[in-house]
C-alpha cells in the first residue's frame, strides 16, 4: 500500500502520528506528517484510520 502525505494540505496536527505511530511521525523541524515506514501500514493495520481522522485529508491511500 502506498501512503502519501500532501504536504501543501498538512497542518502538522499530529492525529496521524498518535493514531499510527509505526507508520507517520511530524518532526519539529518541518511541522508538517512524514511517513516512516510505508510497510507497517500492512502489519499494523491503523493507516486506513489515520486516513480518516486527518481534518484536513491530506493523507491518501492507494493499493
Amino acid at each position: 500500500m502506498n501512503v502519501i502525505v500532501d504536504e501543501e494540505k498538512c497542518i502538522g496536527c499530529g492525529t496521524c502520528e498518535e493514531i499510527c505511530p509505526a507508520v507517520f511521525h511530524v518532526p519539529e523541524s518541518t511541522g508538517k506528517s512524514e511517513v516512516i515506514d510505508e510497510e507497517a501500514c500492512e502489519f499494523v493495520g491503523c493507516c486506513e484510520a489515520a486516513a480518516e481522522n486527518c481534518p484536513v485529508e491530506a493523507i491518501r491511500l492507494q493499493e
